[in-house]
């Protein structure tokens, strides 16, 4: 069979993969479609012991009702349970996902959403055969219909996203301004080592886990992943927080610092931009 044969393959296979997935959705038979989603509100938390794993995120205790039934659970992250909870405080809500019918199965989210139709993998492999077929193109007729086939579809869909996408940023640098200032104190220096099976190589990951109190009393702990020049002695460091007002989850310690950092990832999409959508002008020429 030769590699003409095996294009037809390729494409029939992941072609299927897609059709399949798309019926599983408009029959509401995906995963996402079957999966109950509600809201739980977190009241308790745990401060994080110093020198413990950062892996399990902070220890809460969160109820919820389920809506099928009316029922209400009161339940904590011990084990896998969905993400990581990195900053908690009394009242904060977060999502709850389940199995319909068996909310004991439940898994914590950061964000609460609404959930999605389960196309992920279906657009995955109608991707994979897009793929397939302009690189069938570019060995045929020439490497113009690569730069043409990969990089005009992407060209324009950041075009389309670009501007909401430099909104967003505008908005996140203008409430950066808006940030409230807070002192906050380092509690704990969390720890994780990993040993690399290969070479035995070993590697510590130190996560600092900040306290602070909003101005309207909410009591946060959170990790901090960032901003901190020496983690591993940090804890007990008196340090100042900026938090949004509405989201004491949106934080940073170097409010200069997030803005330039913001400010460069505006200015990379639009270079990424102008870059794919030169080559895909390229390739059109070159046809």
């Amino acid at each position: 069979m030769g590699w003409h044969g095996y294009l037809v393959l390729w494409c029939g296979v992941f072609g299927t993969v897609a059709l399949v997935g798309y019926g599983r959705s408009l029959a509401g038979m995906t995963r996402a479609q079957r999966t109950a989603r509600t809201r739980g509100r977190i009241e308790r938390v745990d401060e994080p012991r110093h020198g413990s794993s950062p892996n399990d995120g902070i220890a809460v205790v969160v109820s919820f009702q389920d809506p099928a039934s009316g029922q209400e659970f009161t339940v904590t992250n011990d084990g896998e349970r969905g993400e990581r909870i990195s900053v908690a405080w009394t009242g904060r809500e977060i999502g709850v996902h389940y199995p319909r019918g068996r909310p004991h199965a439940f898994r914590f989210t950061n964000h609460i959403s609404e959930g999605g139709r389960g196309l992920g993998w279906p657009n995955f492999a109608l991707f994979l055969v897009y793929a397939g077929v302009v690189a069938v193109a570019a060995i045929d007729r020439g490497w113009p219909w690569a730069l043409l086939g990969f990089c005009g579809p992407w060209a324009l869909s950041g075009a389309y996203h670009l501007p909401g996408n430099i909104r967003d940023r505008n908005r996140r640098i203008d409430a950066l301004a808006a940030m409230a200032a807070v002192p906050g104190r380092v509690v704990a220096v969390l720890k994780s080592v990993t040993v690399d099976s290969d070479d035995g190589h070993t590697s510590t990951h130190l996560v600092p886990v900040l306290a602070f109190t909003t101005l309207d009393g909410r009591a946060v702990t959170a990790y901090c992943e960032s901003g901190l020049p020496d983690p591993a002695g940090s804890r007990g460091l008196d340090v100042t927080i900026h938090y949004a007002p509405d989201d004491p989850a949106e934080f940073v310690l170097d409010v200069e610092a997030e803005r330039r950092s913001w400010k460069r990832d505006m200015a990379v999409n639009v270079v990424g931009v102008l870059i794919v959508a030169t080559a895909a002008v390229v390739g059109a020429v070159a046809l």
